[in-house]
């Protein structure tokens, strides 16, 4: 019989796995496997190109040729922005800017103007060689501030945009000769400085800003150089997803202190609505969300921290799926209290302190899962029948099922870098399962924010390797408090610091922080998320919502190769006398490719013996 060759790929947060095997016989003979980094966010397009590169990586190994593939089976993969999705939340300082950025109902006009601000009563008697944005407080009349518009740009003045009080930027922009953006409803235009450089922005109705959301948009209106843009950052942060704002440039020192807040969030779920302040912290978020039953989405306050980490996450995800905004939905969230590096204002050597914030993961589902594009494009790229196989978690607890020792029922924990997913099967195969937000993305998110790092991969090496201390050239102390010692004498540059002790080398950390302190920092961290969240996915699969009618829960995903997250689990489950343990797929690939496998399993089944 001719071999038929199948491919299951696991597209991942972080990683895609693949399987082959030759399905012609009674069971399938698993001939290679191989995973590399997942290239774009996903269940997006952009997966392709990681996918092809683990393919040819794949059949090489395999010593086959990408065209003896008869099938490829893909995992119905949701999008999870996870680096997008999570985010530090807590009230910015900002002392070189002032900014109203908010969504009044009916702006008016479109696009952008900069310029200096000018009274309306005084706009018709400047000079040409300036451009002028107006700002008109509610005792001026709208049909008044059209025509003194009108007039000053027939002299030539040089009108850009104009900042109203009162709710009337329809009808002065109705009345206007030479259309400009205006922004209205601005309670406190006393406020508003004059003379100083501005920036008016409005979009189009169903729109939002993107020039003043944008640092770098800022930096060109502005002129601004490298260290002022980062500081203005916060500022375009907080604008995300809004549809009119303005920002004026002032004077240090001018405008001592602005805070953009933190904001509320509204949890819609599916029995109520719950609104909390972000400064409440995560223990009160996480308690709301218990509140409300499933939870059907998350909307953030405007022109806070956390409506512009919101809106900004959903902007992303329609830019990336070809859908509005409104076609976007966050069906979980896990929020963690984290302390956030926040500048001194007036400081003269960098000095931080150290803010409370809480850190939020967000699970973002989409009306239309563009897998399928995926599977389209692949199909004619590579000319092989390419088809979206099942469930992830159903996947993942096929291909662990494959672990020696193991029987239905059984629950399955898949800690993976955006996401956390459990599944239970019972002894008739019926499979129940969850998806949640937050794993090992957040844990590095949470890491290099305490730690205050400037350098993410810094923080994913502290995630995933113990720590050490050199105390002289063949002397090191290891976590645990005993000494290690060497033959060949440590790089001078280790010497005296806090090292990451990787497989092969020694990486000296670039912060002041104590071996104690980054342990700690590292151990809380996985604690806050893995741990919390592995009771939580276990608790919705359980058929009682009891986590001590579940017997046997077994680990996979890369996050389940840790040093010691396996470890923290298991001690935290044993209390609900909970026997935990890492997955060994197939008996060869520890907890890996396990949805790879699964693919290729459920395909067996589906096909009978893959007659086609």
């Amino acid at each position: 019989m001719e071999n038929m060759i199948l491919a299951g790929i696991d597209i991942g947060n972080s990683t895609t796995e693949i399987a082959i095997a030759d399905m012609s016989g009674k069971e399938p003979k698993f001939l290679a496997q191989h995973l590399v980094a997942t290239t774009g966010v996903k269940g997006t397009v952009d997966n392709i190109k990681g996918i092809v590169a683990c393919l040819e990586r794949a059949v090489e190994k395999a010593g086959i040729n990408l065209s003896d593939i008869h099938r490829i089976r893909l995992n119905d993969a949701v999008p999870v922005i996870g680096d997008l999705a999570m985010d530090l939340i807590s009230e910015t300082i900002i002392t070189e800017s002032s900014m109203i950025g908010h969504n009044p109902d009916t702006p008016g006009g479109g696009g952008i103007g900069v310029g200096e601000t000018i009274m309306i009563d005084q706009l018709d008697q400047q000079g040409v060689n300036k451009d002028y944005i107006a700002v008109v407080p509610k005792i001026f009349d709208y049909e008044w501030v059209a025509h003194v518009i009108n007039q000053s740009v027939k002299k030539g003045i040089s009108v850009k945009g104009a900042i109203i009080q009162k709710d009337d930027g329809v009808l002065v922009h109705n009345r206007l000769e030479q259309k400009i953006p205006i922004v209205d409803e601005v309670a406190y235009i006393e406020k508003v400085p004059l003379q100083k450089l501005a920036a008016v922005e409005v979009a189009l109705s169903g729109h939002v800003i993107r020039m003043l959301s944008n640092p770098y948009g800022l930096a060109t209106v502005f002129q601004l150089s490298s260290s002022e843009t980062r500081q203005i950052a916060p500022v375009a942060k907080s604008l995300v997803g809004i549809r009119s704002a303005v920002v004026i440039r002032t004077p240090q020192g001018e405008i001592v202190e602005r805070k953009i807040e933190a904001g509320r969030i509204t949890l819609i779920g599916e029995k109520d609505s719950v609104s909390v302040s972000i400064n409440d912290g995560a223990e009160a978020i996480m308690d709301a969300y218990q509140k409300i039953g499933n939870l059907k989405d998350v909307q953030g306050e405007m022109g806070t921290n956390v409506g512009g980490m919101l809106n900004g996450l959903r902007q992303d995800l329609a830019n990336l799926t070809g859908q509005t905004s409104d076609e976007i939905h966050i069906t979980d969230m896990l929020a963690v209290n984290a302390g956030i590096p926040t500048s001194i204002s007036g400081a003269m050597a960098g000095e931080i302190a150290m803010e409370q914030g809480v850190a939020l993961a967000s699970m973002v589902k989409t009306e239309k899962l563009s897998i399928h594009k995926v599977s389209d494009i692949l199909q004619k790229e590579l000319n092989i029948a390419v088809e979206v196989g099942g469930i992830e978690a159903e996947m993942a607890m096929r291909g662990a099922l494959t672990t020696p020792g193991t029987e239905k029922p059984i629950v399955i924990l898949d800690i993976g870098g955006g996401s956390t997913d459990a599944a239970a099967i019972d002894l008739k195969g019926n499979i129940t399962s969850t998806h949640l937000a937050g794993a090992g993305d957040m844990v590095t998110l949470i890491i290099q924010s305490e730690l205050a790092l400037e350098d993410i991969e810094l923080a994913e090496k502290i995630k995933k390797f113990p720590l050490g201390k050199v105390i002289s050239l063949f002397h090191m102390q290891l976590e645990d408090g005993t000494i290690s010692f060497t033959d060949t004498p440590y790089a001078s540059d280790t010497f005296g610091k806090v090292v990451i002790r990787e497989e092969s080398d020694l990486t000296p950390l670039p912060i002041r922080a104590t071996m104690e302190k980054v342990r700690s920092v590292r151990r809380d961290a996985k604690r806050k998320v893995f741990v919390t969240n592995a009771l939580r996915a276990l608790e919705m699969v359980s058929p009682t919502r009891n986590l001590r009618h579940l017997s046997f829960v077994v680990m996979l995903g890369g996050s389940a190769l840790d040093f010691e997250i396996p470890q923290m689990i298991s001690e935290e489950l044993a209390k609900y006398t909970i026997v935990a343990g890492f997955a060994n797929t197939r008996g060869s690939e520890g907890p890996r490719n396990a949805v790879a496998t699964g693919l290729i399993l459920s395909s067996q089944v589906k096909d009978g013996v893959m007659n086609g």
